[in-house]
């Protein structure tokens, strides 16, 4: 199963790349917004995609994306996918 998490596109971070900054539930993640560019990747900044490994697979509305995290915290998935997402930002800061 996929699961797709509400995340809320912050900034562009490389527009020639497609990339753009993404925060889920006070997490940040470079993202990539190629699916979903249409137009001027500026106009992205402040919309609410699903994000799946590291792509925002489609644009959702702010009500969609609340009732969504809701749904997901209810399961208790989301708290899973945070943390594996904190766990591998840490993992490449490491590196760095």
């Amino acid at each position: 199963m996929c699961l797709g998490i509400p995340g809320r596109i912050t900034a562009i971070t490389d527009a020639g790349r497609l990339t753009a900054m993404a925060e889920v539930s006070g997490v940040r993640r470079e993202v990539s917004v190629a699916c979903v560019a249409e137009g001027p990747l500026e106009g992205l900044v402040g919309r609410w995609a699903l994000i799946h490994v590291g792509f925002a697979m489609s644009l959702i509305d702010e009500d969609e994306a609340a009732r969504t995290l809701e749904a997901l915290r209810d399961l208790g998935e989301a708290q899973e996918a945070l943390e594996a997402m904190a766990e591998g930002d840490r993992a490449l800061e490491e590196r760095a």
